[in-house]
Parts: structure tokens; sequence; C-alpha cells
């Protein structure tokens, strides 16, 4: 995998491999500021279908399923996050967000016609990745965290993506395996959208993950990475009482500034 260091195929192949396994938990190292504020799955075919031009101030959000979104912009350029071997939209986006946590969010084989594959951790050991890219009506930036390996902590190993289109910050929170420092989330700062892992053991746990979802404050959190109902159901009752739920019949959302809703909203979409 290019980008990788020599002796670390091994080690993802493992985790992959070994992915049910859960770790223990770790502190993070925060990125500073770059920018103003702002069930292991099979592939199953492309989710992505020929969609509805978008006004100038509206985003596309699609739930392709674990961990990866389709995310478009009114001018066309598509980002596909956590982007993988085993779920994929069908369609080849303009830039494609990886962590490493485990196999099931990065790919040893990025299609190649994707003009920019940003990886969430650094060759150089310990030191944070570091992404400030402007293409097209979108920039996209990181904040480096840390993750669980079998061999301990390993600094900087994964990045929250945080993406800024039409006038909206949208948060991945990819593999996160620990709960924020205050640097950390200044670093993120406004979120309007937040992406988060639900499932309360491979990533972050459940209370850690709750308090990390209220120190962000979205108007729209839309849950991932749960393997079952019952997972998904129990982060549901924790956050219910200040994010009204709303359950989607179809994979994608359509949001812009001007639209927000009124109160806090989460917004359960269908994915594989």
């Amino acid at each position: 995998m290019a980008g990788s260091t020599s002796n670390a195929t091994g080690t993802w192949a493992i985790a992959g491999f070994l992915a049910a396994l859960a770790l223990n938990a770790a502190p993070l190292m925060a990125q500073p500021a770059t920018g103003d504020a702002c069930r292991l799955l099979a592939d199953r075919g492309p989710v992505w279908r020929a969609a509805t031009p978008l006004a100038r101030d509206e985003v596309r959000l699609t739930f392709v399923g674990h961990a990866t979104f389709l995310i478009e912009s009114p001018q066309g350029i598509t980002i596909e996050t956590d982007y993988n071997d085993y779920v994929r939209s069908g369609r080849v986006p303009v830039i494609a967000t990886m962590n490493k946590a485990h196999s099931t969010h990065f790919s040893f084989s990025p299609d190649p016609a994707i003009t920019h594959v940003l990886r969430g951790w650094s060759d150089i050991p310990d030191t944070p990745a570091f992404h400030n890219l402007a293409i097209g009506d979108v920039r996209l930036r990181n904040v480096s965290t840390n993750i669980r390996t079998f061999r301990g902590t390993e600094i900087s190993g994964n990045s929250i993506f945080i993406f800024e289109v039409a006038g909206l910050c949208i948060a991945h929170l990819g593999h996160l395996h620990h709960p924020l420092e205050p640097e950390q989330i200044q670093a993120i700062g406004r979120v309007d959208i937040l992406l988060v892992p639900v499932d309360g053991s491979w990533t972050l746990d459940l209370p850690g993950m709750v308090d990390v979802v209220r120190h962000l404050s979205p108007t729209i959190l839309i849950p991932m990475h749960y393997f079952n109902p019952w997972t998904l159901k129990r982060f549901v009752e924790q956050v219910r009482d200040e994010w009204q739920v709303e359950e989607r019949a179809a994979p994608e959302l359509i949001v812009s500034r001007t639209r927000l809703p009124q109160k806090p909203r989460l917004i359960i979409l269908p994915g594989r």
C-alpha cells in the first residue's frame, strides 16, 4: 500500500482478520488547528445512482455503510470517507480519506483514478498526518488521534476529518478510540453535521462517545459503525433527550445551512 511503512502491512492484515477483538483505551495527541471554525461487511454492490443536481448551497451525504459516506458538493467534488476494500459506493471519488485501525477503514489498493488519497496517519512514527486541502468548493482538514494496537498505543495513528462544503462543517470521527482533549475540540471547531461511530466497543465506549458528541454539539448527528439494531438503539437512548430522532428510508440526505433543523436532530440513515 503506497504511503505505508514497510513493516506495517502485516500488522494491518492481522488487525483486519482479528477486528472483532476489543482493545484498551488510550489518550490522544491533539493537532493544532489549521483554519477557522467551521456487521463486518461483504460487498453487496454499489449504492450510488445518478443523482439530481445540487443547488449551490446544498451538500449530499449518502451512507454507504460501516464508516463510509459519500459526500457530494454543488460543484461535483466527491469524497468517500474511510475508503476501504470491503464497502465502496461504486463511484470513483475525487477525494478518499482513510484510517488504519482496522482494514475495513483503509484500502491496500485505492482506485488509481482517485485524485487525492488522504491517509489519516503519517509514515513518521508518533507524528501526526497533516491535511489542509482546498479543491473546488470543498475544504478538507484533519485532526490526529491515537489508536489502540496489539502492541500498545500508536500516537497519531488516525485522524478526524473535517469537511467544509456549502457553508457547512461536517466532521467524521473515524475510528475514534478515546475522549477528546479541550485543544482537540477547539481544533475541530464548529460542527454542523457529525458522523459518529456508536459501536461502543471497537471504538470509544458508549459513555465516552456520548460525552464527545455533547462537547461537539452538532445540529445534525448521524450514527455509523454499528453492527446490529440493538447497538444503535443503545446509543439513541442515550442522546434522544437532546437530539430529536428521525429515521430515513433512503440512505441519502441533502442539507443546506439555511435548512438546518431548528432543534438538534439525530438522523438514522440505512446502510449496508
